[in-house]
């Protein structure tokens, strides 16, 4: 199966190094490269790509909003995005990930990272900069200490609270099924009850509910 790739980048270097680099794997296509935030949005509703990767600062409509136009909360079936920015900035994260985005990588985090970030949204994983990971989410949405969050439909069971803190710490699903010793469909499983039962999007917004709700406490 290939992976096909939209790149939105205002600067023609790193739409060209983004796609020697992921056109020279076997297992990804780079359908489109765009200079800015409104031929992204254009092309990725034309091509329906299976990842946009998305720059932050764009002329016409900035990274975040075509992430929000992509992936928001409002859209019927929406597109996986991973943000790909120079700026490590709390707002930046935040925003992106609220507004839908499966990952959020810094471009100096090189190409080994790059490929995983697409694969990872690709197969329904998040991959966040290991530099902003953990402080990300334990900041998630401003301060530390806990705040008020919807509570499950139903209770979470032990082990969908194991799954829910080892995403939360930033592990990919087989970096999960290898911890807790479950297959990778069990883990997946276990994922997709919790998103139900805390009515998150993705496994993003479970590891934000997870801080923001106490449970790493």
């Amino acid at each position: 199966m290939t992976i096909r790739v939209l790149i939105a980048d205002d600067q023609e270097m790193v739409r060209m190094g983004f796609r020697m680099i992921l056109s020279a794997q076997d297992d990804i296509e780079v359908v489109a490269d765009v200079p800015d935030g409104i031929s992204a949005v254009a092309k990725a509703r034309e091509l329906r790509p299976d990842v946009c990767l998305l720059d932050i600062r764009m002329p016409g409509l900035d990274g975040l909003e075509v992430t929000r136009q992509l992936a928001g909360p409002d859209v019927t079936d929406p597109l996986k995005v991973v943000v790909v920015t120079t700026f490590d900035l709390d707002e930046y994260v935040h925003k992106a990930l609220r507004n839908g985005a499966s990952g959020f990588l810094l471009k100096d985090a090189g190409p080994a990272l790059l490929i995983e970030a697409v694969r990872a949204a690709e197969r329904g994983d998040a991959l966040v900069s290991p530099q902003v990971t953990v402080r990300l989410l334990k900041h998630f949405d401003g301060g530390q200490t806990k705040r008020d969050v919807a509570p499950p439909s139903e209770p979470l069971t032990a082990r969908e609270l194991d799954v829910v803190k080892a995403a939360a710490r930033g592990l990919t699903n087989t970096e999960i099924g290898t911890e807790l010793f479950m297959s990778l469909s069990t883990v997946k499983t276990h994922l997709a009850a919790v998103q139900g039962k805390i009515n998150a999007r993705n496994r993003v917004e479970i590891a934000a509910w997870a801080w923001q709700s106490g449970v790493m406490d």
